[in-house]
Parts: structure tokens; C-alpha cells; sequence
């Protein structure tokens, strides 16, 4: 059901200031596109990321510009990316006249980065990728922190990943807790993909998220359960394969 803050603004205000997921594009009438994460999952997102005043956030997925707000309010210098322009140019006036002007907005593929940005020393992705753009990698100082959402390729709860970017051009974490997002424009799966994922969860004894880690290279990345030694996939090539 459509809310309009103009004819509902008591509705509006009480959904805006709930703990709940907000959709807020939809394609077709019936296709969630963009949408405002609850405040708790932005938190505990923000959280992971350990932001520090005076460090250069890359965003991807402005949306509302919500969260980019909540980095700024941080101290954080934020440069934030959304590939839709409606959504890009509604954001830039939100924060604007919230009083975060200095957010910059880019209107482009958040798979790309921003270059002419970096480097950054945190980056965090505010959809599901089943494959970290090695672009993120590139653009994050040694020691900095990419937080990304996994979609669901080897576990059906589509945890949060924490990686930290090493000097050497790799990056490695864990996946912390669950965290399910809609998927980057570019990075949808396909319902085949999803039971497999189940299936695959199953067989193995529905092992916890937090036992998985995730090594990122420029040649593809691997996800492991419990040691290196115990990869359960491989780069997520072949899922955008089957998507083709």
C-alpha cells in the first residue's frame, strides 16, 4: 500500500520512525526496487564498519540518503553512489535540507567505485552482491574495512561480510550476521541458485553464518567454511553465468 507523507503524515512519521524496513521505489507496481533498511540494521551495519571522524566513506545505494546522513552525523566525509537518478536527485535534497549538504551524491554504477574519489578508508554497500567489485578493493587504503551484505549463494540468511583490505590487494573477513538485502541492480540470483543454496546449507549441517569467511583477489574471490582449506565456492562467476 502506497503512503503519501502529504495525505498520511501521521502514518507517514510513525512508519518513518518504527524499527521497520521501508520500501520506497517500486517497478511495475509490484517490484521492490530501492528501500530504507531498518534503523537497527543501519546501526549494526555502521557498527561493523568502525567509522572514525574525518574518514572517507564510499557508499554504494544512497537511497533515501538516510544512512549517508548517520556517516556524515559521524564526522565522516561521505562520498555516496546510486545508480538511479530519481532516487539520486531526491537524496541530494534530502540531505541537503537535513543539513548535509556536503555529501557528495554521484549519480553511476556503484560497481565502479568512484576513482576520482579514492582513496577511501571505509567502504559499505547498502545491497546484496554475490561478488565483491574488485574496484572496492582498488579504491580502500591498507587497513581499511569494506561491509557488504552477501546475497543468499551459500547461505540462506544472507550474512553481512567485514572485510579488511591488505597492502598487498587482497581482502579477507568474516561474515558477522545475518543481514538480508535486496541485491545490486547488477547482481540478482536466480530462484535455482537460491534452493541450491538451501540444499547445499542443509547437507552440510545448517552451519552458522559466523563460521564462513570470504578471501577477494583481483583473479575472483573464495568463500570457506572454517579454514582456507575448506572452500565451498569459488569465485560467483558461474551464478552471473546462469543469469545469462
Amino acid at each position: 500500500m502506497a503512503l503519501s507523507r502529504r495525505d498520511e503524515p501521521e502514518e507517514w512519521e510513525r512508519l518513518v520512525a518504527s524499527d521497520e524496513p521501508i520500501m520506497t521505489q517500486i517497478k511495475d507496481g509490484m517490484w521492490p526496487t530501492s528501500s530504507s533498511s531498518a534503523p537497527s540494521v543501519m546501526a549494526k551495519m555502521i557498527g561493523a564498519l568502525r567509522v572514525d571522524a574525518g574518514m572517507r566513506v564510499l557508499e554504494i545505494g544512497t537511497g533515501t540518503g538516510y544512512n549517508a546522513a548517520c556517516l556524515a552525523a559521524l564526522g565522516a566525509e561521505v562520498v555516496s553512489m546510486e545508480i538511479d537518478p530519481s532516487a539520486a536527485d531526491h537524496a541530494r535534497h534530502a540531505l541537503r535540507v537535513a543539513g548535509f549538504g556536503d555529501v557528495t551524491v554521484i549519480t553511476g554504477d556503484g560497481e565502479k567505485g568512484a576513482p576520482a574519489h579514492a582513496p577511501f578508508d571505509r567502504v559499505i554497500c547498502t545491497a546484496a552482491a554475490h561478488t565483491v567489485p574488485y574496484a572496492w578493493v582498488e579504491q580502500t587504503r591498507p587497513g581499511g574495512v569494506i561491509v557488504v551484505p552477501w546475497a543468499a549463494t551459500f547461505h540462506p540468511a544472507g550474512p553481512l561480510a567485514v572485510l579488511e583490505v591488505r597492502a598487498d590487494g587482497t581482502a579477507e573477513g568474516p561474515f558477522v550476521s545475518p543481514a538480508y538485502f535486496m541485491p545490486l541492480r547488477g547482481q540478482g540470483i536466480p530462484q535455482a541458485v537460491r534452493h541450491e543454496t538451501e540444499e547445499r546449507w542443509i547437507k552440510a549441517g545448517r552451519p552458522d553464518c559466523t563460521r564462513f569467511w570470504v578471501t577477494v583477489t583481483l583473479e575472483g574471490q573464495r568463500v570457506w567454511l572454517d579454514s582456507p582449506d575448506n572452500p565451498i565456492a569459488e569465485s560467483a562467476r558461474t551464478v552471473a553465468d546462469r543469469e545469462g
